[in-house]
């Protein structure tokens, strides 16, 4: 979830927020007429440095007159329980509502001095504050995100204006029924565990959590070894180091009582839900399987796998010459609106899936080729397949990254995830060795004869039941 300093951002600004993907690459300006190969080498290091209180701060230093900032934070609507659920997102609208040193009027005239853009956004595991300012201005980014992320005021009128502002703001998002079916996909497939609360949490839960809730969650989880100091730019390593230590030092990595936060496993359950609501002019259906966890080798697979089934809007035109079979289908035979295929990861699962929007007489033909192309994946892709799709994948990872921003972002959430950077030479390398037969394997161990999770939202009468989705996980073979 994404929240502007000035006002909350719409629900289309925060699908785009939940919708980001790690970047792995920032280029240089110069670097235009690269070619791809020469672009590997030179990619700036991503440099490290661990504080004496576990805080790690990481740079890359693309010499650029700009630079992004931010502080990257283990911690999301996972980590919450029934009660709290939707602290994280609350505190991230209280962040630019003034500090114990600036007041709200204070700290939006010095962003807004500096030309910089302040924001911040929660995800289901992590929580992110970050800055765009001038290069120059470094110095004065890290002093004001360190001053909202360990002095915010919280004081109890700020709490009750931004109660309101939220309440209203939810139910823009339940407009949104590509949000919506998202929330309900991950409520049904980790059902009775943390990954199906939804980051926003539950409507009561935003009438009645209190400043002591929100002062509990900070003191509970903003702790130094879970925090990422992350910066890309015209920054240099050595004088981030330092402001870090200036103004995170005091950033405590105790625990009271020793009681470290330990994240409980998220089962998953091959299940549907279903909600129907005939006077809804179009249909939500998301379908997916369990996927694999960021740190795992299978990654790199489902990733090609995804690409090969790709993605489809009607608005972009497209027809017989689409390289995805299931976005030709769609565009010749009118299917759907559109569809994305998707792979989710956290921490020890995933989930690897199609989402797709259609008009109801639809429903059930694009739910049958969206499966048929699952178990083309697992029994019948082709070298020829692989190599178109590894190198739309080498394409999509390198342009995620064209600026500061998402190079930071991508710096923040890798080492997080996986305790360090992984660089574009190595993502280039991982994805080479791969062939047909392990896209064929992982798939087949990832999709084939396994219980799927299904949400729909909307005119939904034609979507067939549990049992007939499940038996078309496999085929029959004589």
């Amino acid at each position: 979830m994404a929240a502007s300093m000035y006002r909350a951002g719409s629900a289309a600004g925060k699908a785009l927020a939940r919708a980001r993907r790690p970047a792995l690459v920032s280029l240089r300006r110069s670097q235009g007429t690269m070619s791809y190969a020469q672009t590997l080498v030179s990619i700036p290091e991503t440099k490290v440095t661990t504080l004496e209180n576990g805080l790690r701060v990481a740079s890359e230093d693309s010499d650029q007159p700009t630079c992004t900032v931010g502080l990257w934070i283990d911690v999301g609507s996972r980590y919450e329980t029934e009660k709290n659920n939707g602290c994280g997102y609350f505190l991230e609208h209280m962040a630019f509502k003034g500090t114990k040193q600036r007041t709200q009027a204070t700290l939006e005239k010095e962003v807004e001095s500096m030309g910089a853009h302040l924001n911040a956004y929660t995800s289901r595991e992590q929580t992110a504050y970050y800055m765009k300012a001038m290069a120059s201005d470094l110095p004065k980014a890290v002093a004001i995100l360190a001053d909202v992320v360990q002095n915010s005021s919280l004081g109890d009128s700020e709490v009750e204006r931004e109660r309101d502002v939220i309440l209203r703001e939810m139910q823009e998002i339940e407009s949104c029924l590509q949000d919506v079916c998202f929330d309900y996909l991950h409520a049904t497939a980790f059902q009775g565990t943390p990954l199906s609360h939804t980051i926003l949490g539950p409507t009561d839960n935003a009438k009645s959590l209190t400043r002591k809730d929100l002062v509990e969650y900070i003191n509970t989880h903003y702790k130094a070894p879970r925090m990422v100091l992350a910066a890309a730019g015209g920054v240099n390593h050595n004088d981030l180091v330092s402001l870090a230590r200036q103004h995170f030092s005091g950033v405590s990595f105790e625990y009271e009582g020793d009681a470290i936060p330990v994240l409980a496993p998220c089962r998953f359950t091959g299940s549907d839900i279903r909600v129907r609501d005939d006077a809804l002019p179009l249909a939500h259906v998301a379908i997916a399987v369990e996927g694999a966890r960021w740190a795992s080798p299978d990654i790199i697979p489902l990733m090609l796998a995804s690409t090969m089934i790709g993605s489809y809007d009607v608005t972009h035109g497209g027809g017989k010459n689409l390289s995805s079979t299931l976005a030709r289908l769609s565009a010749e035979d009118k299917l759907c609106h559109s569809f994305q295929s998707f792979n989710t990861c956290y921490s020890d699962t995933g989930l690897f899936g199609i989402h797709f929007i259609t008009d109801k007489h639809n429903v059930e033909d694009m739910l049958h080729f969206a499966q048929r192309e699952w178990m083309l994946l697992c029994t019948s892709v082709t070298e020829s397949d692989v190599v178109r799709a590894k190198n739309a994948l080498k394409t999509s990872l390198t342009a995620q990254l064209d600026g500061t921003t998402p190079a930071c972002e991508d710096i923040g959430r890798h080492i997080l995830s996986y305790g360090r950077r992984i660089s574009l030479a190595e993502w280039d390398a991982r994805i080479d060795a791969i062939d047909a037969k392990t896209v064929r394997d992982i798939c087949s161990k990832y999709i084939y004869d396994k219980c799927p999770a299904v949400a729909a939202v909307g005119p939904i009468e034609q979507l067939p039941d549990y049992n007939r989705i499940r038996s078309a996980m496999y085929w029959l073979r004589f």
